[in-house]
C-alpha cells in the first residue's frame, strides 16, 4: 500500500482502527471492494488535470486510513458512500494556513485564497468530522478565523451565509475535543457580532440577498432584495445556541446566559413572523412586510436546526406532494405547483425548483429531526429511506457515478452543460455520509458519555448493514445490524461496539444506547 500522501496521524489512526476493530466479524471483501469502487472513479477522472493533494492513486489509501467503513445491502448506496469520500478527498488543498477544502476544483472568479469559498462550510464540517484525522478540520477552521488581515477571519467568510457556531458544536459532539471547541469560542461570538452589525434588521431579525445565501435567481427573492429568509435567521439562532452551550463548556456562565437569551429571543421571532399560517409554511418575508407567495425549500430549514415547534410539522405533508416537493428525481427547491417553477431559464445556478444537493442535505437533516421528534403524521422514516435511495441514485452521469451543482427533478439531468460543466464536476457543496451515518445507520452525537444509535431505516427494509471504525468521543465505534445473525455471526439483531469490544444489544432494530467506557489514549487523527 502507498502511504506517501499520508499524514502520520493519519497512519496512526489506520494502525488504531485495524488493531481495536472487530474485523473477523465483517464481510471480509469490503477493503477489496472499496479498492474496486474507487478504481472505477480513478477510471472516470482519468481525464482530469487538477492536482489534489492526495492523488487518485493514493486515495484508496487515504479512504481506507480515515473513512469510517460502511456496507449495506443496497449497491448503490453503499457505491455513492465511498464515492462522496473520494471526492471530498480530491478538494483538499494545502496551504501555509494549514490544509484547507474547496468548493470547485477549478478556480472561480468569487473563491476567496486558495480557491475557498465559504458557501458550504457547515456542511464541509458535517462531513468531515466523521473522519478519523480530526487534524484536518482543526486546520481548515484555523483558516477561516485566523488566515486574514491581523490574523482575524478570512476576509471572504461573510461573502455567504452560514451556520459556522453551530457546525463547530455539532463537530464537538463527535470529537468530544472540548479544549479545541473552547479555543473557539471568542472567534465564534466576534463572528456573530459582525453578523448582527451587517444583516440584522431593528426589529432582531436578520435580512439576506438569495445570492448570499447561495440560492440566487429563487422565486421569493432577487440578488439586490433584502428579504427576511429562513435560512439566515435559523443559521444564525443555531450559533446563538452553540455559542451558549460552547459558553457552559469554558465556564462562562454570564456569556452563556447571554447567548441563550439571543437563541430564544431569535427563534421567537423566527417562529412568528415567518410562519405562514394560510400556507402552514416556513416562508420568506419581503421587505414591505408581505409572505412571498411561494413555498421554497428553505422553508424547512428551521426543522433542520430544531427550531421549529411540533404544530410545525404540518409543512412537511408539503414532501410527499407532487404538487409539492416531491420529484422523481428528488427533492425541488420550490414547489411545483406555483407558477414560477422553473421559469428563470437553465444554466445560471437558479433556485426557482430544480434539485440542489445543498438543499437535499438540509431538508434530510430537518427529516431526521422530525422523525425523531413528537409523534406526527406527515412523513416516516420510509420517506427517509426512499428520499437517500433517490438522492444516490441522482449521483450519476453517463451511467458514472457524478456530482454536480444542480439537476432537473424530472430527468436527473445535471443542468450546468459546454464548457462551465466542467467547473461543477465533482462540486463539494452538500452532505451525504453524514445523512448515511447519523440517519440510515443513526450515531446520534450527544455531549455526554452516552452513545446513541436510533437508525431511521424501516425494520423491514434491510437485513444488515455495517458501519466500522467510526471515531466518536475519542474511541472507535462500530455499529452493525444482522437481522439473522448469519451475516456477521456474533448473533442477531442491532449491537453497538466501542474500541473492539461490545456494550449493547437489540434483537430489533430500534433506538439502543450505551455508556462509554472512560477514554483511553488515543493516537492524534482519532482525538
Amino acid at each position: 500500500m502507498r502511504y506517501s500522501a499520508l499524514s502520520s496521524a493519519a497512519l496512526a489512526a489506520l494502525l488504531f482502527f485495524l488493531l481495536t476493530s472487530n474485523t473477523a466479524s465483517a464481510d471480509p471483501s469490503l477493503q477489496e471492494r472499496v479498492g474496486v469502487y474507487i478504481a472505477e472513479f480513478n477510471a472516470a477522472d482519468a481525464a482530469s488535470k487538477v492536482a489534489t493533494l492526495v492523488s487518485n492513486a493514493d486515495a484508496t489509501d487515504w479512504v481506507l486510513a480515515n473513512a469510517p467503513l460502511f456496507e449495506c445491502p443496497s449497491p448503490q448506496l453503499e457505491k455513492i458512500y465511498y464515492f462522496r469520500w473520494w471526492t471530498y478527498r480530491k478538494h483538499l488543498r494545502q496551504t501555509p494556513h494549514g490544509r484547507v477544502l474547496t468548493e470547485f476544483l477549478l478556480p472561480v472568479t468569487h473563491a476567496g485564497p486558495f480557491n475557498t469559498v465559504s458557501c458550504a462550510l457547515g456542511h464541509h464540517l458535517a462531513e468531515g468530522r466523521w473522519l478519523r484525522d480530526a487534524a484536518l478540520l482543526d486546520e481548515y477552521l484555523r483558516f477561516w478565523l485566523h488566515s486574514g488581515e491581523n490574523g482575524g477571519p478570512a476576509a471572504h467568510l461573510h461573502q455567504f451565509s452560514g451556520w459556522l457556531a453551530a457546525a463547530v458544536w455539532d463537530r464537538y459532539l463527535v470529537t468530544g475535543d472540548r479544549d479545541g471547541t473552547v479555543a473557539l469560542l471568542d472567534d465564534l461570538i466576534a463572528d456573530y457580532g459582525r453578523w448582527q452589525t451587517e444583516r440584522q434588521r431593528p426589529d432582531g431579525l436578520f435580512w439576506q440577498y438569495d445570492v448570499r445565501d447561495g440560492m440566487e435567481e429563487s422565486i421569493s427573492g432577487g440578488r439586490r432584495v433584502e428579504n427576511i429568509r429562513p435560512t439566515i435567521n435559523s443559521y444564525t439562532a443555531a450559533n446563538a445556541r452553540a455559542i451558549a452551550r460552547i459558553a457552559e463548556l469554558a465556564n462562562k456562565p454570564e456569556v452563556a446566559r447571554h447567548f441563550q437569551s439571543e437563541a430564544e429571543t431569535l427563534q421567537a421571532k423566527l417562529l412568528n413572523a415567518l410562519w405562514d399560517p394560510q400556507a402552514e409554511f416556513f416562508k420568506v418575508r419581503r421587505p414591505d412586510g408581505a409572505f412571498s407567495d411561494a413555498r421554497e425549500a428553505i422553508g424547512f430549514i428551521p426543522f433542520t436546526f430544531n427550531l421549529a415547534h411540533p404544530e410545525h410539522a404540518v409543512a412537511w405533508k408539503q414532501l410527499n406532494d407532487p404538487e409539492g416537493f416531491k420529484g422523481p428525481w428528488g427533492i425541488t427547491t420550490a414547489e411545483q405547483r406555483h407558477p414560477q417553477f422553473r421559469t428563470h431559464g437553465t444554466g445560471t445556478c437558479e433556485w426557482d425548483g430544480a434539485v440542489w444537493p445543498f438543499a437535499t442535505s438540509q431538508t434530510l437533516g430537518g427529516l431526521a429531526n422530525v422523525l425523531r421528534g413528537p409523534p406526527q403524521s406527515y412523513v416516516t422514516r420510509d420517506d427517509f429511506l426512499a428520499q437517500m435511495e433517490i438522492y444516490a441514485r441522482a449521483h450519476q452521469q453517463d451511467g458514472k457515478p457524478y456530482i454536480g451543482e444542480y439537476h432537473d427533478e424530472q430527468t436527473g439531468a445535471w443542468l450546468i452543460t459546454g464548457p462551465k460543466a466542467e467547473r461543477s464536476r465533482h462540486y463539494n457543496h452538500s452532505t451525504f455520509n453524514d445523512l448515511v451515518i447519523t440517519g440510515l445507520v443513526g450515531l446520534v452525537p450527544r455531549a455526554d458519555d452516552v452513545i446513541e444509535v436510533d437508525p431511521l431505516l424501516p425494520p423491514d427494509a434491510w437485513d444488515w448493514f455495517r458501519l466500522e471504525g467510526v471515531p466518536y468521543h475519542g474511541r472507535l465505534v462500530t455499529i452493525a445490524w444482522d437481522r439473522t445473525g448469519e451475516r456477521y455471526g456474533n448473533g442477531p439483531g442491532l449491537s453497538i461496539s466501542v474500541d473492539g469490544r461490545e456494550l449493547a444489544r437489540s434483537a430489533n432494530l430500534e433506538r439502543l444506547t450505551a455508556k462509554l467506557p472512560a477514554p483511553a489514549e488515543r493516537p492524534d487523527a482519532v482525538k
